[in-house]
């Protein structure tokens, strides 16, 4: 009896945010977390190829659901351009987009037309003609297996972000495109395996695929799971992958006849045991040369673990707040709640560890805001975060605060989350101004407040600044905002 077996391998990396070196990673454990170095791309790299020779460079398929060219400084410094070399040493099939649009929609087509694989993106439209300007999929063909790919970008650029990330551009939620292009692929094209590769989060995709059938595989991103298991919802396999480099996620694809009849999954830690490839290490070491030096340089210590890995308030923007409240004069400050920034144990912070901390080194501002003002800001935040239709959590973590204390409840609608809010140690006066540090628009939108303006100190050099006057930061949780 003729053998009907077919074996594909699919690699994701998601969310990497620019480590292209080993660096800090964070594991919970029952006592506590610990720190780990892992990651960067010569491990990656050393896996692919680990990969490639074992399974038959014909049967693997690697793919990168985005946020890649932003986050730490040589990202930041040549404007993702840097990563274009090593990216294609990587040999990836495929990649779709958040924060690689921060550089502009212009610098990202240049970017993409560098690289010698596509960016796919079936939900990213032109605003003047409905156009797309990307590929909105992919098919390849592996271990005799006909695959159709199907890129989503993210949901938010257009929505939660400065006008110059989508500049000419509007983005869907994917899931009126969807449909049409699995159709195509499957009666035109005939393609045996559908994979979706999403930006959208975790939330948005289990809800996607349980709206849209047909679905194979999708591989999610931007809210960095860390997937051990993968989850099936209306017969799509999905996984997540963690963040930073730190990661792969492997699947190991069997199918009999047109039929899946096996899906084996791994989330591979790029840790010591992975040998990295020398070809991409010697790449890695000449793009961080220029910069080593000035990188290198210690600005103080933490007496505190800084993380950006919980949802109500990070050790890392404890510092952070402190750090351009200090600068303002102000007690209350507020920034967006970023889930990237690879953590920092306790012990000596570096210039690369603030970089890595706020890669887009915003202007430290000032705005006038109404007691009343602060408390839809925060009701609107929320929402973003907590919102029971996830396709309108749009946010990070919730945004980051300081001199404030905010008690709600998770479960209730929006609008009617807050139960308690206090301002610099009274309740909060609705109808009172208060003066409010912050950085970026995320932090604090436009439409809240009056009399915007920059105190002339970026937040990069406000980190040093507070470092070296301090020397030994603590930054240790303040129940800011409580879920009660």
């Amino acid at each position: 009896m003729k053998d009907t077996l077919r074996k594909l391998t699919i690699l994701q990396i998601n969310d990497t945010h620019g480590y292209l070196e080993e660096h800090q990673e964070m594991f919970w454990e029952a006592g506590g977390i610990r720190h780990e170095r892992i990651g960067g791309y010569a491990r990656m790299s050393g896996y692919f190829k680990r990969v490639r020779e074992e399974c038959g460079e014909s049967a693997v398929i690697a793919l990168d659901n985005g946020d890649t060219l932003h986050g730490t400084y040589p990202a930041v410094h040549s404007k993702g351009s840097a990563f274009i070399a090593p990216l294609n040493l990587l040999g990836l099939d495929a990649w779709t987009v958040h924060w690689d649009f921060v550089f502009g929609t212009d610098k990202l087509q240049e970017i993409a037309h560098a690289l010698q694989y596509p960016l796919l993106a079936c939900n990213c439209h032109r605003k003047d003609t409905d156009e797309l300007p990307f590929m909105p999929s992919l098919i390849l063909e592996r271990a005799g297996i006909k695959v159709g790919i199907i890129g989503i970008a993210a949901y938010i650029i257009d929505k939660n972000f400065p006008p110059r990330f989508s500049e000419g551009l509007y983005f869907t939620l994917g899931k009126e495109e969807l449909p049409r292009h699995i159709k195509r692929l499957r009666e035109q094209d005939k393609v045996d395996l559908i994979i979706v590769l999403s930006h959208l989060g975790f939330p948005q995709d289990c809800k996607l695929a349980g709206e849209v059938d047909g679905i194979d595989i999708l591989l999610s991103g931007h809210t960095h799971n860390r997937m051990y298991q993968p989850v099936e919802i209306n017969g799509a396999t999905i996984i997540q992958s963690g963040c930073h480099a730190s990661f792969i996620g492997r699947l190991d694809v069997t199918l009999d006849g047109n039929k899946i009849s096996h899906i084996g999954h791994q989330l591979v830690k790029l840790d010591s045991s992975i040998e990295s490839d020398t070809d991409m290490q010697s790449l890695v070491n000449e793009i961080y040369a220029p910069y080593r030096t000035m990188l290198n340089e210690v600005v103080g210590e933490t007496l505190t673990h800084l993380n950006r890995y919980t949802t109500l308030e990070s050790t890392m923007d404890n510092v952070l707040l402190d750090a351009i409240a200090a600068a303002a004069g102000t007690d209350i400050a507020f920034s967006n709640g970023w889930r990237y920034g690879a953590p920092i144990p306790i012990g000596p912070v570096t210039v690369n560890d603030l970089w890595n901390i706020i890669p887009t080194d915003p202007p430290v501002q000032t705005v006038e805001m109404t007691g009343a003002e602060l408390w839809e800001m925060m009701e609107e935040n929320l929402e973003m975060t907590f919102s029971a239709d996830a396709y309108k959590q749009m946010g990070g973590f919730v945004k980051r605060c300081r001199g404030v204390t905010i008690c709600f409840k998770i479960e209730n609608p929006a609008g009617a989350r807050i139960q308690e809010f206090f301002a610099e140690g009274v309740r909060l006066d609705l109808e009172r101004n208060y003066t409010v540090a912050f950085v970026s628009e995320q932090g604090i939108p436009k439409k809240y407040g009056s009399n915007r303006r920059k105190i002339g100190i970026q937040a990069i050099d406000a980190l040093k600044n507070y470092f070296s006057g301090y020397r030994n930061v603590t930054a240790e949780p303040r129940n800011t905002v409580i879920a009660v």
